[in-house]
């Protein structure tokens, strides 16, 4: 791989295929404006004249605003809500007002608007007004969300027809990514790892769970985060499936709750941390050992996941399926699913730290198989290689899907492991 710097432009290189352009810094208006284009294209592309949403990655993508709580703020009843018409090249946005939470974006000013609070009655009435005065009668709108008071009111807030799904909309809207939206998430990545670098060092016996929460928290925030964007994990593996917390599904638990647990040494800790920079998350995951070096076992697991990841990377392009993703991964690993059962093989991300494709999951094989990899998609790798006795091995790493290829964002060492 090369790398060099020009003119505000970084250009990366992978073994002389792929060539992908990616600015040092995003800008911001063009990325809005890009995204804007591209969300009522695909709303033109399903019929859709309006769109409301409440999910706050959805707000944050069609919006430009950065909103401090993010996925946090899916269970608080107040946060954003924006309206995206076909014909308005501009979003309407209906931003709390919060202190230490700036509102970063370049929309008209009959474009902003105040708060709605739609998990009550008199919240939704008062919605209801104001999109008689946007969305024309007879209409064709999508909502990503409903509240309660939502769906109570339906007759009266869309008194043209019952609202469809927007999941296709935003889905295709966001599933390819501008270069000023990879370099979002690029700087997002850098963040997080120029905070782990310190985190690491601090790993040692008698450590509390929640000191390394603090500490990346704060260093992130010093670096330029814009949230955190989940509960960072730190999680400390059993050395047997048995030994390890219940589960339906019989297999490992993750993640896990953070507590004041202090790690002893020899812990061997699955981590997983994401924060965003304007509205665009990174998602950093490595095992860790305490106060030790990784056993040849646990150094074999290692290089077992290696393997893994290159045998999924060989197949990875524009015009491979998930399928083809999930098989790889299969066969390297002897015929089994190098996945927990509850999560994935891989997935999207951008103003979500997970979103789709979800690789291997219970859609099923012919969900994997129909699902295509465009160039520009981000997508984040995350295979786990388990063996009782070990504590297992975890690690996540972030590509760029290219036309005959892929590209890296994730640059952080496997340390301990070697």
């Amino acid at each position: 791989m090369t790398t060099s710097t020009h003119s505000g432009v970084t250009s990366i290189i992978r073994n002389g295929l792929s060539h992908f352009e990616i600015p040092d810094v995003p800008d911001l208006t063009r990325m809005r404006r890009e995204i804007s284009a591209r969300l009522r294209a695909a709303m033109g592309e399903h019929g859709v004249d309006a769109l409301i949403l409440l999910g706050n990655g959805n707000v944050v993508y069609a919006t430009g605003a950065s909103w401090p709580l993010l996925d946090a703020g899916l269970s608080h009843v107040e946060r954003p809500v924006a309206v995206v018409l076909v014909d308005d090249e501009y979003p309407h946005l209906f931003m709390p007002v919060r202190e230490g939470a700036p509102l970063e974006t370049d929309l008209p000013e009959d474009h902003l608007h105040p708060a709605v609070y739609l998990e009550f009655e008199e919240g939704v009435a008062h919605f209801g007004r104001s999109l008689t005065e946007l969305i024309r009668l007879g209409a064709t709108v999508a909502v990503d969300e409903l509240t309660g008071a939502m769906r109570r009111a339906g007759a009266a807030l869309f008194p043209g027809g019952p609202p469809v799904d927007a999941a296709p909309v935003v889905g295709t809207a966001k599933l390819v990514k501008t270069p000023d939206q990879i370099a979002c998430v690029r700087r997002a990545c850098r963040i997080t790892e120029d905070a782990m670098i310190d985190v690491q060092r601090s790993l040692v016996p008698g450590v509390r769970q929640i000191d390394l929460s603090a500490q990346f928290v704060r260093r992130a925030f010093e670096l330029g985060a814009t949230a955190n964007m989940l509960e960072a994990i730190w999680q400390v593996m059993p050395t047997s499936k048995a030994a390890g917390t219940w589960t339906t599904h019989g297999d490992l638990a993750l993640p896990l709750l953070t507590t004041e647990r202090e790690l002893d040494r020899g812990d061997v800790l699955w981590t997983d941390v994401s924060i965003t920079y304007n509205g665009y998350c990174s998602d950093w995951g490595r095992t860790w050992v305490v106060g030790q070096d990784p056993t040849a076992r646990q150094h074999a697991q290692f290089h077992q996941w290696r393997d893994l990841l290159e045998a999924v990377l060989s197949v990875t392009k524009a015009g491979a399926t998930a399928g083809d993703l999930a098989r790889a991964a299969i066969a390297a690993n002897g015929g089994q699913k190098p996945w927990l059962p509850h999560f994935y093989l891989g997935h999207g991300i951008g103003s979500n730290a997970a979103e789709m494709p979800m690789i291997g999951t219970d859609l099923g094989a012919e969900f994997d198989d129909n699902f295509v990899f465009p160039a520009g998609m981000l997508l984040v790798l995350e295979p786990v290689v388990w063996e009782d006795g070990t504590g297992g091995y975890r690690s996540e790493e972030i590509v760029v899907i290219t036309e005959d290829g892929w590209m890296p964002l994730t640059d952080y060492p496997y340390d301990p492991y070697r």
